[in-house]
């Protein structure tokens, strides 16, 4: 485990604030895992039968404003103290969380609240996303942002192996509802560490000042930046057909296999487990290099493939392994690359831009998916999502033959390949 994890793996957390932020995330995260599991349950079984295109709507309005507020979310994460912004949004999406919490536990909720409040947390979460994945740099700093970035993962991703189980535990004994109070209570954890950060050790970058056409400069930037452009592509095309796990997973447990709440909430812990092992990898590397993102892609692709023919439930669930660990190098390497190879002041812009396109793609991808769930089966939607992944290893295969010059090698029987240092760049004028 040492050689596999080296001791540097953790070092962020060394640094005060980045623990206390982290503590916090921890617990937010856990139920944030199991809201999703219990809305998709609350949705899925309770307020229809099983119907996924349902499903799909609730995802397209939760991750449709990452899009739709983009050229705001990502100037408010550059131009305003980002630990206010986010302890307004954190407040923001608990006041959703407990809303819809009141109204299941008392027996109230109908889908339209649904829909309602799965819009607004959208909303406060646009604006939360872009300015809680720049804070980590002024939590840490340049040197240890790959790592504290992936540690933030690992977090994201530990959760979902906690989240989902608890949730199966309290829709099975208590009711769905009380998932949606539980979250509510644990946003109170993220707050509190905002609220006690050292705020003198942040290391805060140049702000965005109010220039005119400032809400477009992120485009503009990333029009100017090949590498960019590839990588927004590939986590389009990932994120609209690929990362619809929702679906998929509700899907399969229910329609296929049968399953109840409890082994339902089981498969997505199981992803987890690929998904924690992929961003402890991550945090153990030096920088991030962009062919992960192409071996990724080819990874997703393959496991995709072989959840949609798995021919019984452990089966299903050790390739959702397989595909945790391939999803979370996806988005983990493009995050530290964007970060890493973006002026400061433009960071908030361009991650807003990554997000929008990676989860705002969701709106396109989710109502697709669950209806070729629900037309042909849930293992074809799971072939939507191989072929996704298909077409985004082409789209870098384009992109690095035709920029860095990518070069196959056999070396001691084994297929490599190597190709040229970074295009230079040079901020536009």
């Amino acid at each position: 485990m040492a050689r596999l994890f080296p001791t540097d793996t953790f070092r962020s957390l060394a640094n005060y604030n980045y623990r206390l932020w982290a503590g916090g995330a921890i617990v937010s995260n856990v139920g944030t895992w199991m809201q999703r599991v219990a809305q998709d349950w609350l949705v899925l079984t309770q307020l229809t039968h099983n119907n996924a295109s349902a499903l799909g709507v609730v995802m397209a309005l939760q991750f449709g404003p990452q899009m739709l507020m983009l050229p705001f979310s990502g100037f408010s994460a550059d131009f305003f103290d980002r630990r206010k912004l986010l302890m307004v949004t954190q407040a923001a999406m608990g006041l959703c969380a407990l809303g819809l919490g009141l109204l299941t536990v008392t027996g109230l909720v109908q889908l339209w609240q649904v829909y309602v409040f799965a819009f607004l947390h959208g909303c406060a979460a646009a604006f939360d996303a872009p300015a809680r994945q720049v804070f980590v740099s002024d939590l840490v700093g340049e040197t240890d942002l790959p790592n504290a970035v992936a540690l933030n993962s690992t977090s994201f991703n530990a959760a979902r192996m906690i989240g989902p189980a608890l949730a199966g535990l309290l829709i099975a004994g208590v009711g769905t509802g009380f998932a949606f109070l539980a979250n509510a209570l644990s946003f109170g954890a993220v707050l509190g560490s905002l609220m006690f950060l050292r705020v003198g050790d942040l290391h805060r970058n140049r702000r965005a000042g109010r220039a005119p056409g400032g809400f477009v400069a992120g485009f503009v930037y990333v029009w100017n930046r090949r590498d960019l452009r590839a990588m927004l592509l590939m986590l389009f095309l990932i994120g609209t057909f690929g990362l619809n796990f929702p679906i998929f997973i509700s899907t399969m447990a229910v329609k296929v296999f049968h399953l109840g709440a409890g082994k339902y909430g089981l498969l997505s812990s199981m992803m987890a487990i690929g998904t924690v092992t992929g961003a402890l990898l991550a945090a153990s590397r030096g920088r991030p290099r962009i062919d992960l993102l192409l071996s990724g892609a080819a990874v997703f692709a393959l496991g995709c493939a072989l959840a949609a023919i798995a021919p019984n439930y452990w089966l299903f669930g050790a390739v959702l392994v397989i595909i945790g660990m391939s999803a979370l190098t996806i988005t983990n390497s493009s995050n530290a690359l964007m970060q890493l190879s973006t002026e400061p002041v433009m960071r908030g812009r361009v991650m807003a831009i990554r997000l929008g396109i990676a989860l705002g793609g969701t709106p396109i991808g989710a109502p697709i998916v669950g209806w070729v769930a629900d037309r042909f089966g849930p293992r074809w939607a799971l072939g939507v999502a191989a072929a996704a992944g298909v077409a985004a290893a082409i789209v870098m295969i384009h992109y690095l033959a035709k920029h860095r010059r990518l070069r196959l090698h056999v070396v001691g029987g084994r297929l490599r390949f190597s190709m040229d240092e970074a295009e230079p760049f040079t901020l536009p004028r």
